[in-house]
């Protein structure tokens, strides 16, 4: 048994509005800048080995950022958080344009602060929802803020590609570095007065208190060990395998693009019904979304026609954010308010952040034991993870009450 939402349309909430399009802005920007140095190595502006070790640097500034960033905006404004780490962003993109072709420490450097920048600043928009949207609402925000973060990743490789027919590489940073200042300048004040006497402590003992938060709500720790599972081995072992599967069974690049096309449309389709759906249970419909990821590294495996792989990335992506949008929505309701960027940054540090290194391992895996055990694996994995989180009580309604 199910019920719609009630709750008035977040768009009229102004503040809500500004934070929604800070947070698309930045995510526009930060999804831009790898297709924009891909450009720049079709135009030989950098070479390919370049590509990677700013990619991979821009990587570890982002990890880096994010525990100190969630720290920051719980003792600090959340606003004050994301202006200087989009302004951080703004400014040091144009150095990477700056570096190329003349120095590639430069521009890793400044990739690393960009990537600073990104991660500084997604604790404290996550917080900030909590902040300017009545709890009433926020599932429905946060189903908003899911489907611009989908529709950028749709439209960022599209958007780039066009305007390279216009500029070249060096022009589009600078247009990302733009990007970047709005989403610095747009966002609204929050509600939230900080408290001053975190000041005092140590960041450790900060984060170490966002640890002891995150462990009094059960629910929240076996949630993430699931979805941490699920990106660390799903998302790494299809990433690699796709491609292979599309061009060894069909013959063709067309299922890769499909495949991950679809996987974004059905997360655009699971962000829309999340936005007014509201489950009976909303823990176990939400790993339940989570675990049909498993379907995915399961079709990979076997023989199935290619229509059928396309459906399942279908499902796949709803099912991922039948699990974001409640999960997102119980942790602003269920943590408190004074350490919520905190358990957002430790959320986003270990299902982001582990995710590098389930890729590093899949390839060897792959050599060793073949690609038929791996994707078994991982589809065991992606089933029985969330299953296991089930088992927790507090899981049935990502609640301590459940």
């Amino acid at each position: 048994m199910t019920e719609k939402a009630t709750a008035p349309s977040v768009l009229r909430n102004v503040p809500f509005v500004r934070l929604w399009i800070g947070t698309t802005v930045s995510g526009l920007a930060m999804w831009a800048l790898p297709f924009v140095l891909g450009l720049a190595v079709l135009e030989r502006s950098i070479t390919a080995v370049e590509l990677g070790v700013v990619l991979a640097t821009r990587t570890v500034g982002f990890l880096v950022a994010v525990p100190v960033a969630g720290v920051l905006a719980d003792r600090h404004a959340r606003r004050t958080v994301v202006f200087w780490s989009c302004l951080t962003g703004a400014v040091m993109t144009p150095v990477i344009a700056l570096g190329m072709g003349r120095s590639l420490v430069l521009m890793a450097a400044a990739a690393a602060i960009v990537g600073a920048g990104q991660g500084g600043c997604r604790p404290a928009f996550q917080a900030m929802v909590a902040e300017v949207v009545p709890e009433s609402g926020r599932q429905q925000a946060n189903a908003a803020t899911t489907v611009a973060i989908r529709v950028t990743t749709l439209a960022a490789p599209s958007l780039t590609a066009l305007a390279a027919l216009l500029v070249d590489a060096r022009a589009l940073l600078i247009i990302t570095a733009a990007l970047w200042l709005v989403a610095a300048f747009v966002p609204p004040k929050g509600t939230r007065a900080p408290d001053r006497t975190t000041a005092q402590a140590s960041f450790a003992a900060d984060f170490l208190e966002g640890l002891n938060e995150a462990r009094r709500h059960p629910w929240l720790l076996s949630g993430l060990g699931a979805l941490t599972a699920m990106v660390a081995f799903g998302y790494s072992a299809t990433a690699v395998l796709l491609p292979v599967v599309s061009r060894d069974r069909y013959d063709t690049e067309a299922v890769l693009v499909a495949a991950t096309t679809a996987y974004t449309l059905g997360a655009l389709a699971g962000a829309a019904l999340m936005g007014r759906w509201r489950p009976k249970n909303p823990g176990w419909a939400a790993l339940a979304g989570l675990a049909c990821y498993g379907l995915v590294p399961l079709a990979l495996l076997l023989p199935v026609h290619w229509v059928v792989l396309i459906a399942v990335y279908v499902v796949g992506g709803v099912g991922i954010e039948l699990f974001n949008i409640p999960w997102f929505t119980a942790v602003q309701r269920e943590v408190e308010p004074g350490k919520l960027a905190r358990v957002s940054s430790l959320d986003f540090l270990l299902s982001f952040g582990l995710a590098p290194v389930g890729l590093a391992f899949i390839a060897p895996a792959i050599d060793t034991f073949g690609a038929g055990v791996v994707l078994g694996a991982c589809a065991v994995i992606c089933f029985a993870t969330p299953a296991a989180a089930a088992l927790v009580p507090s899981s049935r309604g990502f609640t301590r009450s459940s």
